[in-house]
């Protein structure tokens, strides 16, 4: 066995914790690591890898694209990206009047959607609203956008300007008057545990945000491009906001991000606003692109549903008591445990051979690849039934001692 955790601590910033393995080869829902151990990914890079590893479009649009043009800057514009931005434009149903600025990942998208929004000011309306346990990025603007203290806390002073308030209706209401800019959130605060907002909350966010001149802008880095059964997430609420961030799945583990507008917000910017130098370049939308083609041609938004349905179904079958509920849409669903034990079920579950995440205490999040089979669905469920049950055994080994 090579020392690469060694080099990882020589080497690398400190900023992750080492890995659980070193990985060196995917194909489809599955990866290897050095030591030939093979995992059912069920994290897809955490909701990344649309098309699984090594997919055959995926690497057919790198290769084609890089022996063709790569990069080009922002002074000139090439075919893949206009393909792009109409691509987004018809899925999004933004109309004529959308536009698209293309970044690298969804913290700089976010970054811009925080611009776009300080440009619906006035000498008196200078607030930004988000949610207390989001996760917008790391960046200093999606940062400030981001509820989580303790991550704020090692950078203050936070921006100016941005607030959060709780995830309810009423704090809504309370929070919201003419001095905001823009109230941004994501359909499903998936870093929270996959969190979801009461029913009906984004609907009267849309009418509470047009009621008071301020946009609503939507962080659909996680449940976009198919990830909730449709393209986006706010097509199941029935509204339609001013802006939505995208990466993540749109470029299927390649680096890319977006910022969507509709309506009004897309002639907020004016030229020399924002910019990018490596964001929209052809080798990263040509891949958008082909993420695009496959999951439309491919039908995978059926996929993402019908295998959403499969997962709920397996772990109602498990009857255990370590599982309350199952949460979230399509693809991004959490399991809601009885007990604070998600880090240690995630570790016993790696150990079987299946990657999932703990991004709670009690929490379990699933987001497998769009591509998931019926197949790989139940072996998913063999494995988490088999490590919850070790678990629920411990368990009762330990009330009864």
């Amino acid at each position: 066995m090579s020392d690469w955790k060694g080099r990882v601590d020589a080497d690398m910033m400190r900023t992750f914790p080492t890995g659980q393995a070193l990985l060196v080869r995917g194909e489809g829902t599955q990866v290897w690591d050095e030591d030939g151990n093979r995992y059912l990914d069920f994290l897809a890079g955490i909701a990344v890898n649309s098309l699984g590893h090594a997919h055959p479009a995926f690497v057919a649009a790198v290769t084609e694209q890089a022996a063709t043009l790569a990069h080009a800057s922002n002074l000139f514009n090439t075919p893949p990206q206009l393909e792009l931005a109409a691509r987004l434009k018809r899925l999004a149903g933004t109309g004529e009047q959308g536009r698209v600025f293309f970044a690298n990942s969804g913290a700089e998208a976010n970054e811009a959607a925080l611009k776009l929004a300080r440009r619906n000011g006035s000498p008196t309306r200078t607030r930004v609203l988000s949610v207390n346990g989001s996760f917008h990025g790391r960046t200093m603007g999606a940062l400030a956008l981001t509820g989580k203290p303790s991550l704020q806390e090692p950078f203050l002073p936070m921006l100016a300007g941005v607030e959060q308030f709780e995830p309810t209706l009423q704090a809504l209401r309370d929070a919201i008057d003419d001095t905001v800019q823009a109230v941004v959130l994501e359909p499903i605060r998936g870093e929270a545990g996959v969190r979801m907002f009461p029913d009906g909350f984004l609907a009267e966010a849309r009418e509470l945000t047009r009621a008071h001149g301020a946009l609503l802008i939507l962080d659909e880095v996680q449940t976009g491009i198919g990830r909730t059964g449709t393209w986006f997430a706010f097509e199941q609420e029935g509204i339609v906001p001013d802006a939505i961030t995208l990466a993540k799945g749109l470029g299927g583990g390649f680096p890319i991000g977006a910022l969507v507008t509709f309506g009004a917000a897309s002639e907020l910017f004016e030229p020399g606003q924002h910019g990018t130098t490596f964001g929209g370049n052809a080798l990263a939308t040509a891949v958008g692109s082909a993420v695009l083609r496959t999951i439309e041609d491919d039908g995978l938004l059926d996929n993402v549903r019908e295998r959403s349905a499969q997962i709920r179904s397996a772990v109602a079958s498990w009857d255990s008591p370590l599982v309350d509920h199952v949460r979230g849409r399509g693809l991004l669903l959490g399991i809601q445990l009885t007990a604070p034990i998600a880090a240690e079920v995630q570790r016993a579950a790696f150990a079987a051979g299946l990657i999932v995440n703990a991004p709670a205490p009690d929490t379990i999040r699933l987001a497998p690849p769009l591509i998931v089979s019926a197949a790989e669905v139940e072996e998913f469920s063999s494995v988490l039934a088999g490590v919850l049950s070790r678990f629920a055994d411990e368990t009762d080994r330990k009330a009864t001692a």
